[in-house]
């Protein structure tokens, strides 16, 4: 999901700092779930991202895109 989140970010062309921005999470909280430091965020933060970044929560956790 780490990198599946790096991968959506980069092609949609959004910084960490605009994501959290546009989702309401801490840009610190985006950070440790990118460099694996929060493996395991919260339903309620995976929904806020997939809503920021208009995929499902599916779209979020597959391995390919």
């Amino acid at each position: 999901m780490i990198l599946k989140l790096k991968e959506l970010r980069g092609k949609r062309g959004i910084s960490r700092y605009r994501l959290s921005k546009i989702s309401g999470v801490n840009e610190s909280t985006i950070q440790m779930i990118e460099n694996s430091e929060d493996p395991n965020p919260t339903f309620k933060v995976m929904c806020k991202i997939a809503d920021a970044l208009e995929v499902s929560l599916d779209e979020l956790r597959r391995s390919e895109i």
